[in-house]
C-alpha cells in the first residue's frame, strides 16, 4: 500500500525530477515508511510506502530478473501467495516476498491479460523499458485511484489530485459541468474531476502509453454486468465465497482491525475474518456524546464481546468535528459533501494510534445485496417503464427504429430529495455566465443508456456502484484512511463476490424475495455465523447529529461563502453566496445545497493554493 506518481515526458528535461519530487512529497501521508524513485530520460516514477507485506524486503520500485521491467504499485494483491507459486512454476525468480512482485512476472507471461489473474485492490504503473511503453492499470471496482493529466508534451499521473497540482504544471481551473454534477450528487462522478484537464482512469481500465510514437490506448478489461448466470443455492454459494474472501483479506505482516458498527455488514466481516485471523483482532466503533438513539457503540461492543475482539470506542464531539473540518476536506482530495465522513477519518486515526495499520470495513454490502430502499424503487420503476415502452414498440405496425428511440434514461437519482432540490434550484444560485457554460449538459447524462429489455435491475445496481459507492464510499474511505496512513480493505467489493451475486441474480430473476426484503441472501448466508441478535436487528444508517454539526460549521465557516472563492470565480452570484453563508437547511433535504457549497468553497481555497 502506498501512493504513486509519475512523469512521462515527450522530451528530456532536467526539471522533471523536481516535478516528481514535489508530487511524491504530497503523498507522504499515504506512505510514511519510506520512498522509492526511478529515473530515466522520459519516464520518472516515485512512490511513498506504507509497509504491509514483506516489511523489510518489499521496497519499490521493483524490477524483474533482467531489469527490463520496473513497477510501482499502490494496493494489495490478495491472492499473491497462490500467484507466487504460479510464477515460480513458470521459471521466474522473485526478488521480494511482496505481493507486488508477482505483477511483473505475470506481465512477462501474459502482457495486459495479467490483469485477469489479479484479485485485490490496485493501481500500478509498469514501464517496459525495451518497448518504451508504460502500462498503467486500476482494479476492477476502483478501490485504488489514478488521476491523470495529459498535454502534448507530458503525461502526469498520481494517486491523489493534490499531488498532481503540486507539479506546478496544472492550472486550477474548475470544470463547470463537473461542478454542476457535484451540486447534484454531492461528489463528482468519475472519470471527471472538478479540475479541467484532470481525470481519473476509470475503474476496470488500463492505459498504454507508447512513448516513441507518443500515442495512448485505453481499454476496459472487466465488465460489471458481464458475469455469467450462476446455478446453485444462493445461500451456500455466497457463504462459500465469503469464507474464501475472509481467508485472503486478512493476509498482512502487520496487525489487522475492523471498523465495527451494530449493522449486519460489518458484523458479518468481523464474524467471518476472526475465524481466519491468527492473532487477536481489534475493533473500532464511533459514537456521540450522550449516546443518542443512533449511537451504535453498545451494539458493536456486544458483538465484539461475543466474538472476542479487542474493542475501542471513539466519541465524536461537535467541537472536534468543526476543528478538523478544513483538514478533512483537504485529505478527501475530491470535494465530497458527506457530513458523516468524519467517522471514517476518526476510526482510521484511532486504528493508527493503536498500532493497527490495516482496517476492514463493510462498505459495499448495501449496494451489492439491495440494502437501499430507494435503489430497489429505482429498479422497479425502470422495469415498469421498459415494459410499457416494449409493449408500445411491439404494438406499432411497421415500426422503424430510430436513434432517438434506442435510448432511455431510468428514474434513478431523481428519487433522492437532494438531487431533486438541486434540479429545481441550482440554476437560480449560479451566475448567468456559469449557466451558459452548462447549458448543453445535464447531471442525468451519466445514466442515459441504450435500450436493454433484460437485467435492468443489474444495470441499476451498476449505477449505484459507479456513483454513490465508488465516490462517496470507496474514494472517501481510501483518502480519509490514508490521511492517517491506514490501509482500508473492503471484502464486500471483492470482484469474485460481485460476479457471483450478479450471476445469481441472472438465474433467480423470478425469485420474488431476492429484492423484496433487505439483503435476504446475505442474511441467510450469515445464519449460524453471525449471532441472531444481529441478523434480526433492523437496518440503521450511520447518522451523526447532522443539524447540530451543520449549525456549528456555519457559525465557524459560513462567512467563507459570502463573497468567497465561488463568488469571485463567478460560479455563485453574490446574493446566492450571502444566502448560503447562513446555512439554510430545507426540511426535506438530507445534504443541503448550503453544505455542498461550503465543502466546495473550502476545497477550492485549499487546492488552489497548492497549484501556485
Amino acid at each position: 500500500m502506498c501512493g504513486i506518481a509519475g512523469v512521462i515526458a515527450k522530451r528530456k528535461d532536467d526539471h522533471h525530477k523536481t516535478i516528481l519530487e514535489k508530487m511524491v512529497h504530497l503523498l507522504r501521508h499515504r506512505g510514511p515508511d519510506g520512498e522509492g524513485t526511478y529515473y530515466s530520460p522520459h519516464v520518472l516514477m516515485g512512490m511513498r510506502r506504507l509497509s504491509i507485506i514483506d516489511i523489510s524486503g518489499g521496497w519499490q520500485p521493483i524490477y524483474n530478473e533482467d531489469k527490463s521491467l520496473v513497477l510501482i504499485m499502490n494496493g494489495e494483491i490478495y491472492n499473491y501467495i497462490e500467484l507466487q507459486d504460479f510464477v515460480k512454476s513458470k521459471g521466474h525468480k522473485l526478488s521480494t516476498g511482496s505481493d507486488c512482485d508477482v505483477v511483473l512476472h505475470l506481465y512477462e507471461e501474459y502482457k495486459t491479460d495479467c490483469l485477469h489473474m489479479l484479485r485485490g485492490m490496485f493501481a500500478f504503473a509498469l514501464y517496459d523499458i525495451q518497448k518504451n511503453i508504460i502500462f498503467i492499470a486500476r482494479d476492477r471496482i476502483g478501490e485504488k485511484p489514478i488521476y491523470i493529466f495529459q498535454n502534448d508534451e507530458m503525461i502526469l499521473f498520481s494517486s491523489e489530485i493534490k499531488s498532481l497540482l503540486a507539479s506546478g504544471k496544472i492550472s486550477f481551473d474548475l470544470d463547470p459541468v463537473a461542478v454542476n454534477d457535484y451540486f447534484h450528487y454531492q461528489f463528482v462522478p468519475e472519470p471527471k474531476t472538478p479540475i479541467k484537464n484532470v481525470r481519473k482512469l476509470p475503474r476496470s481500465s488500463y492505459l498504454i502509453i507508447d512513448i516513441n510514437a507518443w500515442h495512448t490506448i485505453e481499454r476496459i478489461y472487466w465488465d460489471f454486468e458481464g458475469a455469467e448466470p450462476v446455478e446453485g443455492d444462493p445461500t451456500e454459494r455466497i457463504r462459500q465465497e465469503l469464507d474464501t474472501i475472509a481467508s485472503l483479506i486478512v493476509r498482512a505482516d502487520v496487525p489487522v482491525g475492523i471498523a465495527l458498527s451494530g449493522g449486519l455488514d460489518s458484523s458479518s466481516i468481523a464474524a467471518l475474518t476472526i475465524r481466519k485471523y491468527p492473532d487477536s483482532m481489534h475493533a473500532f466503533s464511533v459514537g456521540y456524546p450522550g449516546r443518542p438513539s443512533h449511537d451504535e457503540r453498545n451494539q458493536a461492543k456486544e458483538l465484539a464481546s461475543f466474538l472476542g475482539l479487542q474493542f475501542h470506542e471513539i466519541e465524536l464531539s461537535t467541537n472536534d468535528f468543526v476543528h478538523n473540518f478544513e483538514r478533512l476536506n483537504f485529505f478527501r482530495d475530491d470535494p465530497i459533501a458527506d457530513i458523516s465522513g468524519y467517522g471514517y477519518y476518526s476510526i482510521s486515526k484511532a486504528a493508527r494510534e493503536h498500532g493497527v495499520p490495516v482496517l476492514l470495513q463493510g462498505q459495499g454490502g448495501d449496494e451489492l445485496f439491495w440494502g437501499y430502499e430507494w435503489v430497489k424503487d429505482a429498479a422497479a420503476i425502470t422495469e415498469n417503464q421498459l415494459k410499457r415502452d416494449r409493449t408500445w414498440c411491439q404494438s406499432r405496425a411497421g415500426c422503424k427504429e430510430t436513434k432517438d428511440c434506442k435510448k432511455y434514461r431510468p428514474i434513478f437519482y431523481e428519487l433522492s430529495p437532494d438531487f431533486r432540490i438541486a434540479l429545481n434550484e441550482m440554476n437560480s444560485y449560479y451566475t448567468s455566465s456559469f449557466n451558459e457554460k452548462i447549458y448543453d449538459s445535464s447531471p442525468r447524462d451519466i445514466y442515459t443508456f441504450d435500450y436493454e429489455w433484460s437485467y435492468t435491475d443489474i444495470r441499476i445496481n451498476r449505477l449505484i456502484f459507479d456513483t454513490y459507492l465508488l465516490e462517496n464510499g470507496i474514494a472517501q474511505g481510501d483518502r480519509l484512511s490514508m490521511a492517517n496512513s491506514v490501509e482500508l480493505r473492503l471484502p464486500f467489493v471483492d470482484y469474485k463476490l460481485v460476479e457471483l451475486v450478479i450471476g445469481l441474480r441472472k438465474t433467480f430473476q423470478t425469485d420474488p424475495d431476492y429484492r423484496r426484503f433487505p439483503k435476504p441472501w446475505l442474511r441467510s448466508a450469515m445464519e449460524g455465523i453471525v449471532p441472531d441478535f444481529v441478523i434480526r436487528r433492523p437496518k440503521q444508517g450511520f447518522a451523526p447529529p447532522v443539524h447540530e454539526w451543520h449549525r456549528a460549521l456555519f457559525t465557524a465557516y459560513g462567512h467563507y461563502l459570502d463573497g468567497g472563492y465561488l463568488v469571485q470565480e463567478k460560479i455563485l452570484h453574490p446574493k446566492a453566496g450571502k444566502i448560503l453563508s447562513s446555512g439554510p437547511f430545507p426540511e426535506e433535504a438530507v445534504t443541503p445545497i448550503s453544505f455542498k457549497a461550503l465543502v466546495l468553497e473550502i476545497w477550492c481555497r485549499m487546492m488552489s493554493k497548492i497549484s501556485k
